[in-house]
């Protein structure tokens, strides 16, 4: 399995020749998608959905709801290429099993309406990798790799540490990472380093670096 972190929280997944992107949002990359065999929205924020990302490629879109109905007023040539799926559904993007965790999006502010929000695990080989959108919801079961929350109108630093230590992956790669500064980053970075237990490694990437 190739991990590639592109801009915000955008992941590309390659395994025996498909490639998955989850969240391809405003603050991605465009060529984030090049051939792409399949995209995963978790929500319709657009930091991780932007209708020209998608018009980009010609990759079937699997999506909730909520997003679905956003894509089809926005970019109704992508609509042709929409696939619905429920929270807790297990299905198949570009042959990679896929299972839809959850379907709310964290609280913002009490006074704030919530959005659905659906994470996914993927299933490449013998490697699972979980991507929580906007949500602090665990997967219920043993993955290899967690794309962590680092920072967030929603979130402290401290829930999104506890967070990854509940889903105990033994790797975490850092994602929505344009919210805070350079400095920022950096000591939430130290944050994450020494308060994970040995057990669990994290790791930073730059847009387009590929996980080792």
């Amino acid at each position: 399995m190739r991990i590639t972190k592109f801009g915000h929280a955008c992941v590309r997944v390659e395994h025996d020749g498909h490639i998955v992107v989850i969240d391809p949002g405003a603050f991605t990359d465009p060529e984030a998608v090049d051939g792409a065999d399949a995209v995963l929205i978790t929500h319709e924020h657009p930091d991780h959905y932007e209708p020209g990302r998608l018009a980009r490629a010609d990759a079937p879109v699997l999506t909730i709801e909520a997003v679905t109905k956003r894509i089809r007023e926005e970019a109704p040539d992508v609509a042709e290429r929409l696939t619905v799926v429920s929270p807790g559904e297990s299905f198949e993007a570009a042959g990679l099993p896929v299972r839809a965790v959850g379907q709310r999006h964290a609280v913002i502010h009490p006074d704030l309406p919530r959005f659905d929000n659906s994470g996914y695990v993927v299933t490449a080989g013998d490697q699972k990798l979980f991507h929580p959108g906007d949500a602090l919801t665990p997967p219920d079961e043993a993955v290899d790799l967690l794309c962590v929350v680092v920072s967030a109108p929603w979130m402290r630093a401290a829930e999104g540490i506890d967070f990854a230590r509940l889903v105990g992956a033994p790797r975490n790669l850092a994602i929505h990472d344009k919210v805070y500064s350079e400095i920022g980053l950096g000591i939430v970075d130290g944050h994450f380093s020494r308060l994970l237990p040995e057990s669990q490694s994290y790791v930073r990437l730059a847009d387009g670096q590929d996980l080792d």
